[in-house]
């Protein structure tokens, strides 16, 4: 298992998961720089494509809570995030690997957003990760006054001082967005290694990273599907605890099953298979979601969204069958040195993971 100690430099070569991060955002943000035909997008447009403001969790648009953090107003405003985002991603994902340090981006991109909504008492429309990577910042400091990161205290002198700075010649800023990412950073780091403290007693195994990555993407599908209920339910009334309570147990039932799993000879390679057909069943379910959407007229392709619709909704089964192969393909070729591993084993591998379990305690 990969030992993620942070070195004492102040700059870490980025990671898988802060790639990601940067791809999908450039690309949202570019796509609509391209819908605008210049380096900055008008309020209209990010307004449509998922920008946040003031009423959106009253209407109940949560996935705005999301997609806001990943468009920008302009080509500076992108360059500086990802610029954030490149500085201190390598450090965090280095330290508490891929899955953790999105668990705690996506904390810090929602709770920002939300502790922002909270303190606007006027109109406003937000866009932008500063709360996301403000979120980076704070979980840092959370591992070095745990004692767990291995940088000076002038890495958080020097890149508090600058934001500020930056901030400060910038009256556009959204100041409860960024305390909001930060504090969500910080706290969400802390309850992690909690977490990572009590599986001690009560997990077996070290999970290792690809199969963590791969189980925080389908709990957050999981979680959509699940607020998606809630919210209609909260529409009509009614409690809307019903979902995510499954949801939390389901959850909970597959990380020990899997858990078990691990601890056996092989275990690693059935894992992952299984996985492999989890995440086809997801994509399968998701478009037999979005085809109850296809009702005519179809959508005349206006946005992203419609005009994918229109080549989605002639032939739903077939494109979701499609992609769910192309899901299950993915996760095989991905976790191709896990499966090779877990076939090979013959003991060497559960052993392996129930002794790095042992060895590390918390982050």
């Amino acid at each position: 298992m990969p030992s993620y100690r942070a070195s004492p430099g102040f700059f870490e070569v980025p990671h898988a998961a802060v790639f990601a991060l940067m791809t999908v955002t450039v690309l949202a943000s570019g796509f609509c720089f391209i819908q605008a035909g210049g380096a900055a997008a008008p309020a209209e447009l990010l307004y449509r494509y998922g920008g946040m403001y003031a009423t959106a969790i009253a209407r109940h648009e949560y996935w705005r809570l999301v997609a806001y953090g990943f468009l920008h107003v302009n080509f500076v405003h992108l360059t500086m995030n990802m610029l954030c985002l490149v500085l201190w991603g390598g450090h965090l994902e280095r330290r508490v690997g891929a899955a953790y340090f999105l668990i705690i981006y996506l904390c810090a991109m929602v709770f920002g957003a939300v502790i922002g909504n909270g303190i606007h008492s006027t109109p406003y429309l937000t866009v932008g990760a500063s709360g996301a990577t403000s979120g980076i910042l704070g979980a840092l400091l959370c591992l070095w006054i745990l004692g767990k990161l291995d940088v000076r205290f002038d890495f958080f002198a020097i890149n508090i001082g600058l934001n500020i700075a930056f901030a400060l010649g910038n009256s556009r800023i959204d100041w409860g967005v960024h305390l909001g990412g930060f504090a969500a950073g910080l706290i969400a780091c802390a309850v992690l290694d909690l977490i990572e403290k009590a599986n001690v007693w009560l997990l077996r195994c070290k999970f290792p990273e690809t199969v963590k990555v791969n189980l925080t993407l389908l709990g957050c599908v999981a979680a959509l599907w699940a607020w998606s209920g809630q919210a209609q339910a909260i529409a009509a009334a009614g409690s809307g605890r019903g979902p995510a309570i499954v949801v939390v147990i389901a959850c909970c039932a597959v990380v020990k099953t899997i858990d078990l799993a691990l601890s056996i000879k092989k275990g690693l390679a059935i894992v992952v298979t299984a996985l492999a057909g989890a995440n086809a069943a997801a994509v399968m379910l998701s478009g037999w979601a979005l085809a109850s959407s296809c009702s005519p007229p179809w959508p005349t392709g206006s946005v992203p969204l419609d005009s994918f619709l229109v080549t989605f909704c002639p032939n739903p089964v077939l494109i979701s069958g499609l992609g769910a192969i192309g899901a299950a393909a993915l996760t095989l070729w991905l976790c191709s040195k896990e499966i090779s591993r877990g076939m090979e084993d013959v003991g060497f591998v559960s052993a392996s993971l129930r002794a790095e379990r042992s060895r590390r305690h918390g982050l």
